[in-house]
């Protein structure tokens, strides 16, 4: 038997904080909880990034809630990846019965029931916030690891952005892309404009590029692309001292991976460029959950790996912190492992000698104890219990603490398409995001050039019967290839989405 006495002193210590903090449970020690050990974790730190992992049922999913809403408690506002659409009944208040009676009498914690604040999001057509971004936001760059292109493409791209910024060609959606590709290589003007003071562009690059565009539209990036262009400002929501809990819902996430890997690089890469530094101000300005995250490091190229590693280590000091919610430690790249501060490990299952190797590599990442035996412990862990390990103020880890977690306050389950309807149809943001503005852009200033173009040739020309060559731009669109492009992409679409993702960056 462990001694309690010690237990309580050093471990209350540890888990006490000077400034303000947010409370997940309480601490427990040879299967009975301890109540005077309040496993709180300091504000300050929740920028360090987290993981929150356990295998199927055994919690995670409410640990997540109960982590957003003691967030919303404090006025922090979240992001919320829900990909497998089961979050948002925190928009609705929770109601008591005996098993969460029973759970806050052990822990002898105050249980009220109520809602939060949340905010529907959509990338996809669904009900809610519709997320946008323009062309010229993402910039040649970004814009080209989305579309997978190699540094030929890529200086093709570049090229178009700088012609189209210095003849004043605004690229709002992918339709001005492809209207400026077909101008600068089939119009007789602009072909020898481009040539003349850019470079031209090879017909195999322009197929390859355009197959790119293609495949990124059959995923519904033409929804994506275009404006109202999305202010990652309207992230930072407060509603009556609460922080507004967004919720992105994304189940379609191994049906349309390049779209939401372009997603997921324009926000990380809009909010590096746009928030300030915050140094250390106390508590995060936001932060973001993303669930179910080992099919994102599945489906993920190596780009946007290599951006999300590069993300976390820098976006903290914009005082944002990304949690991951996955199934075991090792879903997560160790490069990206090794920056999360915040451990919330519910139980893992060791049936198989893979289990077991992911269980011991598991508790080789906790602090030393002498509290637990965390090997066995670890595969016995109830339903609402976790290890925690945390990152105190002083950003030292905390000692590990077999966790009796509270229940969430909300409602443990999902909105019906009714509360749906009437939560989205009460947004402010839903109204200034759900109607399309369609100003005249790049498609609409070419189309016009060279429809006068065609006005002002000489009636002779116009009147003589020729034989009219197609331009590289249609020849490529109406080839063999282009024609079944779209045919190929449906048929060999479980192999498109195993591993022939792109990705991208978000925007201004």
């Amino acid at each position: 038997m462990a001694d309690k006495a010690k237990f309580i002193q050093e471990l209350s210590t540890r888990y006490t904080t000077k400034g303000e903090s947010i409370t997940l449970g309480k601490g427990m020690l040879d299967g009975d909880v301890v109540t005077e050990v309040e496993v709180k974790i300091p504000l300050k730190t929740i920028n360090r990034h987290g993981l929150i992992a356990g295998a199927t049922g055994t919690g995670k999913t409410k640990t997540l809630q109960v982590f957003a809403e003691q967030l919303s408690h404090a006025g922090v506002p979240s992001l919320v990846l829900d990909i497998k659409g089961d979050f948002s009944g925190i928009a609705e208040p929770g109601s008591e019965n005996s098993i969460i009676t029973e759970r806050y009498a052990k822990t002898q914690l105050p249980y009220q029931p109520q809602a939060f604040p949340v905010e529907l999001m959509t990338i996809s057509g669904e009900k809610g916030v519709k997320l946008r971004a323009t062309v010229s936001e993402f910039g040649p760059l970004l814009l080209s690891k989305i579309l997978e292109l190699n540094d030929t493409q890529q200086s093709i791209i570049s090229i178009v952005f700088k012609y189209c910024d210095d003849k004043g060609l605004p690229l709002i959606d992918l339709d001005d892309l492809k209207k400026v590709l077909q101008y600068v290589t089939d119009n007789p003007q602009g072909k020898a404009d481009l040539s003349n003071n850019y470079g031209s562009i090879a017909p195999a690059s322009l197929g390859a590029i355009l197959r790119s565009i293609v495949a990124l539209e059959q995923q519904g990036a033409a929804q994506f692309f275009g404006e109202p262009s999305f202010d990652v400002e309207d992230l930072l929501q407060q509603r009556d001292g609460k922080g507004v809990v967004n919720i992105l819902r994304v189940g379609n996430i191994q049906s349309k991976p390049q779209l939401f890997s372009t997603f997921m690089l324009s926000l990380f890469a809009e909010i590096y460029m746009n928030f300030p530094e915050e140094g250390d101000s106390g508590k995060p300005k936001l932060v973001l959950f993303i669930d179910e995250a080992h099919l994102i490091f599945n489906e993920a190229s190596k780009t946007l790996l290599a951006q999300i590693e590069t993300m976390v280590k820098l976006i903290r000091s914009k005082g944002v912190g990304i949690y991951f919610i996955t199934q075991i430690p090792g879903d997560v790249p160790e490069n990206v492992l090794s920056q999360l501060g915040l451990k919330i490990q519910h139980a893992l299952r060791g049936f198989t000698a893979k289990d077991r190797k992911e269980i011991s590599k598991a508790v080789e990442n906790y602090p030393i104890t002498e509290y637990y035996k965390a090997d066995e412990l670890i595969q016995n862990l109830g339903i609402g219990e976790a290890f925690i390990t945390a990152l105190d103020e002083k950003g030292i880890p905390t000692p590990l603490v077999h966790t009796y977690l509270i229940s969430p306050e909300s409602r443990m389950d999902v909105l019906n398409d009714a509360e749906v309807s009437d939560l989205t149809s009460r947004s402010a943001l839903v109204a200034k995001y759900e109607q399309t503005v369609n100003k005249d852009s790049a498609y609409e200033m070419l189309a016009s050039r060279m429809e006068q173009a065609v006005q002002n040739a000489e009636p002779t020309l116009k009147s003589r019967p020729v034989k009219e060559e197609p331009g590289v731009f249609e020849s490529v669109m109406k080839s063999r290839a282009g024609r079944t492009f779209t045919t190929t992409l449906a048929r060999e679409g479980a192999k498109f989405v195993l591993g022939m993702l792109g990705l991208g960056g978000r925007k201004r």
